[in-house]
């Protein structure tokens, strides 16, 4: 009973027991101590120090082996001899030089001005007097006010060393008065080696996939990882197994995601749902399912993406298992598939139906179409349309149609509206097309001989389009208006009231349509613009609406007006 009750009283949890005692045991902040043992070999020492990172990646214990290093008695090169008696003393935690400080519970302006009061009076064993305070950022406003004059010029015995998990906290004139170290988060290959290194010294048996399992547990921070090695320990005993980690700590197998991506494959939701029923009746945490799941995609999207799984932080099992299944998705379906569990990840946290949800984003998952390239989806419908107009240009399309018009009513009673494009004037690109009689004369590389048409109000309604293609608010303008008057060398323009009538003569705007006009009759027209009222609407023949619809019926149209919410065009 008395033995029993004696080990009890000498357990020390693995955070302790393991804690590094010299620099070179400091597990992945190397950038760090190298410049520390370099400060303290050629005494290049500063007054003040601040180390930031996130919780259990060797800040504190970083600032106790400084302390010891340059208080003790016999150095080892720049690492402390741990045996002497000031080494042990701070390493005791019963230093009277060496002060450990919560930043937390003494935050206020009058323990401040209690340290201030002890730095005045020197070490009597060692060379420096050190305040370690952890958690700086919590002190008050006041209490940093009255430590920067002290922490500015302290006397030569004094040394400073705050650690803080949120730096963006401490005040900037206390920033500029220390050196600043950041501890970066310790990778899952350097956890791994350090509890394997741990569990060897503790003679306790575990494999790599329970080491690396307790690395991505961790997240980063080595604290983390002893206390979940410690818990497993208690769990399992001397000889630890996979299967037993998963179990306590409820973690989501990844066999059930290799099932998830199968079902996916596969189109299977009947498979789905069963997997959502084994994920509910284990008792997994769901929104620690889906995160393990965008984790899942994002392995097999890097493996096919680099051609490797170099970058996986899995063990070199799974890390084959991800290279065997590259290639078994697209790029871009890969992506959607993470959105989709990121987006259902979101929904979670504010719903009281959390399996609801789960099962609507794995089905909407399985039932995903695949992607198609955007450039050769429209290139195939360019192709479509050709083939509907018979390979007939579109601009020679519209000019038949002007031309095939009854030319027997007048020209000036009536005009030609153009239908607004549905989208933004940058949403659509175009390629200006000339005349055909311009484009003939451009292909022979001769000067075009402008020869004015017969009819030239049959042109109006192309010069229309045209300016709602290139100048979408002149062109808006313009379809508010009618051709009073054609003559081959004039244009009659009538405005319904004088915003129109004032836009429209517009230096720029006439300067723009002058030079429109000239294109698309093949001659310079004269512009002249009145106020009328008359006005009348042409529908368009029932030929073009009918190509519209069939292009509108085509299963790649369908596919764009479902997935990306396309929209017809009216022209």
């Amino acid at each position: 009973m008395g033995k029993s009750s004696e080990q009890q009283t000498t357990y020390v949890v693995t955070a302790r027991k393991w804690r590094p005692m010299i620099f070179a045991d400091i597990v992945g902040q190397s950038h760090i101590t190298t410049t520390l043992q370099n400060a303290i070999a050629t005494k290049r020492l500063s007054h003040a120090y601040i180390f930031s990172g996130a919780r259990g990646v060797g800040k504190t214990t970083a600032a106790r082996i400084l302390s010891r290093a340059i208080n003790c008695m016999h150095p080892n090169g720049a690492d402390p001899d741990n045996t002497c008696d000031v080494c042990k003393e701070i390493t005791e935690g019963r230093s009277v030089h060496v002060f450990e400080i919560d930043g937390a519970s003494n935050r206020g302006i009058e323990e401040i001005r209690n340290l201030r009061e002890a730095v005045r009076y020197g070490p009597a064993k060692g060379n420096y007097k050190v305040y370690i305070i952890d958690e700086v950022h919590m002190l008050t406003k006041e209490a940093f006010n009255a430590l920067l004059k002290t922490l500015e010029e302290p006397p030569s015995y004094v040394m400073f060393i705050f650690a803080t998990t949120e730096i963006h906290k401490v005040p900037l004139t206390i920033l500029s008065r220390c050196q600043r170290f950041d501890f970066r988060r310790i990778s899952i290959d350097e956890i791994v080696s350090r509890i394997r290194f741990i569990a060897g010294k503790e003679l306790i048996k575990i494999d790599d996939e329970a080491l690396h399992i307790i690395a991505r547990r961790a997240d980063g921070s080595m604290r983390d990882a002893q206390s979940i090695f410690d818990q497993i320990v208690s769990f399992c005993g001397k000889n630890v197994q996979t299967d037993s980690i998963v179990s306590m700590l409820g973690i989501v197998d990844y066999e059930i995601f290799f099932r998830v991506t199968d079902s996916i494959k596969a189109k299977d939701i009947k498979a789905g749902l069963s997997l959502v029923e084994e994920i509910i009746n284990r008792g997994y945490d769901i929104r620690e399912f889906l995160n393990g799941l965008i984790e899942h995609l994002r392995h097999i999207l890097v493996a096919q993406v680099t051609d490797s799984a170099a970058m996986i932080e899995l063990s070199d099992v799974y890390r084959a298992r991800y290279q065997s299944i590259k290639g078994s998705f697209d790029d871009n379906d890969l992506l959607r598939l993470i959105k989709i569990a990121a987006d259902t990840e979101t929904a979670i946290r504010w719903t009281q139906q959390p399996r609801l949800k789960l099962e609507v984003g794995l089905i909407n998952m399985i039932k995903i179409d695949s992607s198609v390239d955007i450039s050769s989806l429209i290139g195939t419908i360019e192709e479509i349309q050709k083939n509907i107009t018979g390979g007939i240009p579109d601009s020679q399309l519209r000019l038949n149609r002007s031309e095939g018009m009854d030319s027997a009513k007048p020209p000036i009673k009536g005009s030609v509206k153009a239908s607004p494009p549905t989208l933004a004037p940058h949403q659509v690109v175009q390629i200006q097309q000339p005349p055909p009689d311009l484009r003939s004369a451009t292909q022979l590389n001769e000067a075009p001989q402008y020869t004015p048409p017969a009819d030239p109000s049959k042109r109006w309604s192309i010069l229309v389009e045209e300016a709602l293609r290139e100048r979408v608010a002149v062109g808006m303008m313009l379809n508010q208006t009618s051709l009073l008057e054609a003559e081959e060398n004039r244009l009659c323009i009538g405005c319904p009231d004088d915003f129109h009538l004032n836009e429209l003569n517009m230096k720029k705007t006439r300067l723009y349509l002058q030079e429109l006009a000239q294109r698309i009759y093949g001659a310079k027209m004269q512009l002249e613009t009145i106020i009328s009222s008359r006005r009348e609407q042409k529908s368009p023949p029932q030929s073009q609406e009918t190509n519209h619809h069939t292009l509108q019926q085509h299963p790649l149209v369908q596919t764009l007006m479902r997935e990306f919410g396309a929209k017809p065009i009216n022209r």
